[in-house]
């Protein structure tokens, strides 16, 4: 099940499961996922975020894995790839729902056995990595198999709309990255803000509260 509260992911942020982040644009998952990462054993490894829906369809595979000198026109030189530039560490796949199905069998294959091939290289290279993933779209874009390896456990970020109780919470630490704590608002801004939905959630949050600012 989805879990709703946040005491069992502090517990799970420990462990070494994998974990899927649902929820909607702008909600906060590559931070929630960053948390995780510093809460975990992992947190003095290399955290690398992905963001799937970049990535070209014909250089995913090397993207992630790697590639050799000569793979293809323009490999001039070795690459890592994603996996082993976090490895020991967490790797986190944003928009994971966006990764074409060719992609997601050789995901599928790595997590599997804990290996990667660099393209143009016939050696299969271990690597240590915690995969956190996450996703707006429906869960169904991904293949039941791989679904499975990623869901160790699920995680529901709720939008901003249905936690406005977080709003003080929320406001203070955006201004603390603004490098504005203590700023006072009007009274006019605070019913602004508080009578607002913000469909676009946190990030639209934190543009507003910077073009306040400037």
């Amino acid at each position: 099940a989805i879990a709703e509260g946040t005491s069992s992911l502090l517990r799970i942020a420990a462990a070494d499961l994998s974990i899927l982040i649902q929820g909607e644009s702008g909600t906060g998952k590559d931070v929630l996922a960053r948390a995780i990462h510093h809460l975990s054993p992992r947190a003095s490894k290399p955290f690398v975020a992905v963001n799937c829906a970049s990535l070209p369809d014909t250089l995913v595979e090397s993207q992630l894995f790697g590639h050799t000198r000569g793979a293809f026109s323009g490999a001039v030189r070795d690459e890592p790839g994603f996996f082993r530039a976090a490895d020991g560490g967490t790797l986190f796949l944003d928009e994971i729902g966006d990764m074409p199905p060719p992609a997601q069998a050789a995901l599928l294959r790595a997590l599997e056995t804990r290996e990667v091939t660099p393209v143009g290289s016939t050696k299969a290279v271990p690597v240590d990595v915690r995969v956190i993933s996450a996703t707006l779209r429906d869960e169904r874009a991904l293949r039941p198999d791989l679904l499975a390896r990623l869901a160790g456990y699920r995680y529901a970020l709720p939008p901003l709309r249905s936690r406005m109780q977080d709003l003080g919470l929320l406001v203070s630490e955006l201004l603390e990255r603004l490098d504005a704590p203590g700023t006072i608002f009007a009274p006019e801004a605070i019913r602004a803000i508080v009578q607002h939905s913000f469909p676009l959630n946190i990030r639209e949050l934190g543009a507003a509260l910077k073009s306040a600012l400037i």
